[in-house]
């Protein structure tokens, strides 16, 4: 920023922070942050060009990055979407249904889109997302006649793999960042799960729900969706004879719970739902994927980082991520897990751990390092600090592909 953008900057800082009501003081407290350093910000006296506390800032006052610090060119800022998630966001934005009314073409076999449901998921939890987004096209295409021309007992299996098509496709968007077509394929999702009254498909698109809004930075939203699904399904889950699906889901719903209440600043809720998490997950033990969730011990490790990474404890995330199992977790799980452990290094000042972890996630799951939005923070800040680094620029050209 040149002396000019650094004090429209602070300028627009400070009406924001009166508009909603805070003082230096407060605001300050929301972002780990000392109330002088607020006041040099406001003054356009410090610069500030870290994408990372930019993000947290533009958190705090409740705008998006773009409107907070408009003159700033930042990898993290793009307008255009991923070619998956366009082609994802165009395939729910057919006629489908319609079609498979009017025109009743001849359905698929039944088995098969199972089988290629199955391999959308495999996909997913690879960070394949180009893959994942082609077959989802044709699978979006078959399910439609195939509901509508299925007869029971099988309606059953069609309308199962209907949810799984759908929520697959929510899954890949939530990461790509086209959040709402997501809640569009998480909507019929749950159209179908409720058609079968069945409670845990019904609690696993509720789940789905709160990753989006999560990733919308809807922390309210996700805490109320996960937080319902979690009282509901309460009864099914914590008794002695409880199903593993059934433990596998309220476990799934308190690790969003968690997160979210851990970027919202609240760390007692936060660990208190962790707690939960574990309890669950210890009594399914590992090796098990049900509702595509990866719940278990691992998947709660992981979160253990998201959780202290978001509630600033740098130190807590890198000590749970050293003793982490990762060899149950997907690609799409492990690249997430370096994210964090970038990020923790982050806030420690410890770049070069920072680029070597990236590296790594790039090579695990390299179009979710393309596309991550938290991945793209963190590496433009590289850049401000380490533009001359051949690795970093390798991590950029990343980005600008994704």
């Amino acid at each position: 920023m040149s002396n000019d953008e650094q004090k429209d900057f602070g300028r627009r800082v400070a009406f924001l922070r009166k508009r909603l009501g805070y003082s230096q003081s407060e605001l300050a407290r929301k972002i780990s942050r000392s109330e002088t350093w607020l006041s040099q910000v406001e003054r356009g006296v410090r610069r500030l060009d870290r994408m990372s506390v930019l993000e947290k800032l533009a958190d705090a006052l409740d705008v998006p990055v773009t409107e907070l610090a408009p003159a700033q060119s930042l990898i993290a800022t793009r307008s255009d979407k991923p070619a998956p998630a366009s082609t994802l966001a165009l395939t729910l934005a057919s006629n489908s249904a319609l079609r498979a009314v009017v025109e009743m073409p001849e359905p698929a076999d039944l088995t098969d889109v199972e089988e290629r449901t199955d391999r959308a998921w495999e996909l997913t939890h690879a960070s394949r997302y180009e893959e994942t987004a082609e077959l989802l096209v044709e699978l979006v295409a078959d399910i439609e006649p195939l509901v509508r021309q299925t007869p029971e007992p099988d309606r059953v299996r069609a309308l199962t793999a209907k949810s799984r098509i759908y929520l697959a496709a929510a899954g890949a968007l939530s990461k790509l960042g086209d959040n709402g077509a997501a809640w569009v394929a998480i909507d019929r999702a749950s159209a179908a799960a409720e058609e079968l009254d069945e409670p845990l498909m019904m609690a696993e698109a509720a789940f789905r729900l709160a990753i989006a809004f999560q990733a919308a930075r809807r922390y309210d939203l996700a805490l109320q969706v996960a937080g319902t699904a979690a009282e509901a399904i309460e009864t099914l889950a914590v008794t002695d004879d409880a199903a593993p699906p059934a433990v596998a889901i309220f476990g799934a719903l308190h690790l969003q719970l968690a997160v979210a209440a851990a970027r919202s600043g609240e760390a007692e809720d936060a660990y208190r739902h962790l707690n939960t998490a574990r309890s669950a997950a210890e009594r399914i033990g590992e090796g098990r994927n049900d509702y595509d969730t990866e719940f278990g011990p691992a998947n709660v490790n992981l979160h253990e980082v998201a959780v202290a990474v978001a509630l600033g404890d740098a130190g807590r995330a890198l000590r749970v991520a050293e003793h982490a199992d990762q060899s149950t977790l997907s690609a799409e799980r492990r690249a997430r897990l370096l994210i964090d452990v970038a990020a923790a290094n982050q806030q420690l000042r410890r770049t070069t751990e920072v680029v070597a972890t990236l590296t790594t996630a790039a090579e695990i799951a390299p179009e979710q390092i393309a596309n991550h939005n938290r991945a793209r923070e963190l590496i433009s800040d590289l850049l401000h600090e380490r533009a001359y680094d051949d690795d970093v620029r390798a991590l950029a050209e990343l980005t600008r592909g994704g």
